[in-house]
């Protein structure tokens, strides 16, 4: 059968079992549709539909998955979990390299990896219902990529560790505001089917080095913020009166 393409960019093709197939192919060859199937229609769409769609019984994907959730589970571990390089969180907290390469490398990385239709989609959809699969991932990201550039960047700056200032919302937001604007490519090429960049790579650096222009300053101001709100707590403490707040401290200098 000739294989077409549809406006997605996806390549279809027969998506019929062969005649015989183990049970380990057979639940591969589930697996496979299902994941076609739920970026295409979200994880509303149902079971006996997939099931018609593959040309066999409904009972046959319960022989393999005990129950739909199960089958969203295998989903998630299939193309979430098995697209997540390990080494990534080594590559962010290598301080032999200056954080821009490692952001850098970092993100065309990550775009060669998760910048498929299948997988955006079933992400998108896995936040609009719910199911907590991408609350799941997300936690990944935050705990192996964000917070440790934070405090890379941190350290690059010299200024102090979690010790002393813990990771703020600010600075993380700083952080999710990088992803984001790469991940938002994706959006709009998967989700939205709108223009993007054939070639990423110069796109993923430009942000980057947008970020490195103006994130470092903002940290600083925050970590100056900071320190004068503890020396400031501290003299209250030992006088007795009530620190002056960053607006307070505004209007006198007016």
């Amino acid at each position: 059968m000739t294989k077409q393409r549809s406006k997605t960019g996806r390549t279809r093709g027969s998506n019929r079992p062969k005649s015989y197939m183990r049970a380990s192919e057979r639940e591969q060859f589930i697996l496979d549709e299902a994941v076609r199937f739920f970026a295409e229609h979200g994880f509303e769409g149902q079971t006996r539909e997939l099931a018609k769609r593959m040309g066999i019984t409904h009972s046959a994907i319960y022989r393999h998955f005990p129950s739909k959730e199960a089958l969203i589970e295998r989903v998630y571990e299939h193309i979430f979990l098995s697209r997540w390089n390990s080494d990534w969180g080594q590559l962010i907290r290598d301080r032999e390299r200056p954080l821009e390469a490692r952001l850098t490398d970092f993100y065309l990385q990550y775009a060669d990896r998760v910048f498929h239709y299948d997988w955006v989609r079933i992400f998108v959809f896995s936040g609009l219902k719910g199911f907590g699969l991408t609350q799941r991932y997300l936690e990944l990201v935050r705990s192996q990529i964000i917070d440790p550039a934070c405090l890379e960047l941190r350290h690059e700056l010299g200024l102090p560790g979690t010790d002393q200032y813990p990771l703020s919302e600010r600075e993380t937001e700083l952080l999710w505001g990088l992803h984001g604007r790469i991940f938002y490519l994706a959006i709009r090429r998967f989700v939205y089917v709108t223009p993007t960049p054939e070639c990423l790579e110069t796109t993923v650096r430009d942000g980057v080095k947008t970020f490195m222009s103006g994130g470092p300053e903002v940290v600083r101001s925050m970590m100056s913020e900071s320190s004068i709100d503890r020396s400031g707590s501290a003299r209250s403490r030992a006088t007795g009166k009530r620190p002056k707040s960053a607006a307070a401290r505004g209007r006198a200098r007016e």
